[in-house]
């Protein structure tokens, strides 16, 4: 994925090697960059599971973008985390560290229900934020039996897809699938790595509109088939995996099952380990802003009982991310969440590279708490990594909105001392 529109990303910043991109960084890093503005993103996704930047190239193009802070998002894994806080430093932007998995949700009101997740009905999504910085091992070593899981059942989905397929496009797993991936670095292969593995194969033809409505008896838009008829256009590999994955994946799909640790395991786990669990809002869905889910009903319908069940559950926050979500939506998931006293942490899933780092609607004064939010996760992050139990699950450090403006204040008074 690093060959894509690699004109976009300062040199090296995307080379195969961590040590090579830091490097690069030390001398981008010296380079004019725009004024800082009070814009965050706390859910930007790297090589390390499926992007088209690593850790290094997407602090950069947070920088780029104006940022203020900005957080790593990846799936099943912790492994980018180090590079990114390093990246952090070298540009001298303060950033957060998780990463985003699926929990069974079995044993609770929603075991049978889809909440967010467009795939299968009884796991949902959830995001694991504020990831102290001496706790990259314990999450690596949690996450490391699910990942195998989900390895397996990677494996066991090529051969449904390519079943599928004409024999000129089937896939070999380990040659042509892992290989796109940071795997053997303690990143993790998703749908998306298989999928973009088609997509590079079908971009081979000399027709791959043809291939796809015609081989595969995909629809396609006119729009979607100007952009992949032309082969100077540098997003279209990006473009078609966005096609495959809205009306491909659950031809071939397999239910994940051994990859999710149940929602109370993963909830002991990271409080243990003061981590801040989120719930991934997503919402019903008409118009996917990423353009690779399908019209879809989730939570909406019983949005009250789910919100009011997230504390027992183990959750201390929702995440959300606006540009995804209609007014009265976000109006309704802002009240619930001071209703039950969860913390509130927005960013936009950034995995493509038609995707800006900038979501535009956090300029709306009903989001101006969210600039807060992004400076209290650094500041939890820093209390904790010391070893202490201030952070934002603390009990007896007065009410959330105190407690955040409290890690918020911390937080810059760091960024402060550190730029100084």
């Amino acid at each position: 994925m690093r060959d894509m529109a690699e004109k976009e990303i300062w040199p090296g910043l995307n080379a195969p090697g961590e040590a090579e991109r830091l490097r690069a960084a030390q001398a981008a890093a010296r380079a004019p960059a725009p004024a800082r503005t009070r814009f965050t993103n706390n859910h930007i996704h790297t090589i390390y599971s499926f992007s088209p930047y690593s850790p290094t190239a997407a602090v950069w193009k947070a920088v780029r973008a104006g940022l203020c802070t900005a957080g790593l998002m990846d799936h099943d894994t912790i492994g980018g985390a180090r590079e990114f806080l390093a990246a952090g430093r070298l540009f001298a932007l303060p950033v957060t560290v998780g990463l985003e998995c699926r929990a069974n949700m079995a044993g609770t009101p929603f075991g049978g229900r889809r909440t967010n997740n467009p795939d299968q009905t009884g796991v949902s999504y959830v995001a694991l934020h504020g990831v102290p910085h001496n706790c990259f091992d314990a999450v690596a070593a949690f996450m490391a039996p699910y990942a195998a899981a989900r390895e397996r059942r990677n494996r066991d989905m090529v051969p449904r897809l390519n079943a599928l397929l004409p024999e000129a496009l089937r896939l070999d797993y380990d040659r042509e699938i892992r290989p796109l991936s940071q795997a053997d670095a303690g990143g993790s292969v998703t749908e998306r790595h298989i999928l973009y593995a088609l997509s590079r194969k079908i971009l081979e033809d000399k027709d791959p509109v043809g291939v796809v409505e015609r081989a595969l008896r995909l629809p396609l838009g006119a729009a979607q088939r100007d952009a992949l008829a032309d082969a100077r256009q540098p997003y279209r590999d990006y473009d078609l995996l966005g096609v495959l994955k809205a009306s491909l994946v659950e031809r071939f799909y397999l239910p994940a099952g051994e990859e999710c640790p149940p929602v109370e395991t993963l909830a002991a786990f990271c409080r243990t380990h003061r981590i801040v669990l989120a719930y991934p809002y997503l919402g019903d869905v008409r118009g996917s802003a990423t353009g690779d889910k399908k019209d879809q009903n989730f939570e909406d319908e019983y949005l009250d009982e789910l919100m009011a069940a997230l504390p027992s559950l183990g959750f201390a926050a929702v995440t959300y991310m606006p540009s995804r979500n209609t007014a009265r939506q976000l109006a309704r998931v802002q009240a619930l969440c001071r209703q039950h006293g969860l913390f509130e942490i927005s960013g936009e899933d950034i995995n493509q590279p038609r995707q800006g780092f900038v979501c535009e609607k956090l300029a709306d004064p009903a989001f101006a708490h969210l600039y807060e939010a992004a400076w209290a996760l650094i500041g939890h992050e820093a209390r904790t990594t010391e070893g202490l139990d201030d952070g934002l699950l603390a009990a007896d450090t007065g009410d959330l909105d105190r407690r955040v403006a409290a890690l918020s204040a911390h937080a810059r008074a760091l960024f402060d001392k550190t730029t100084a």
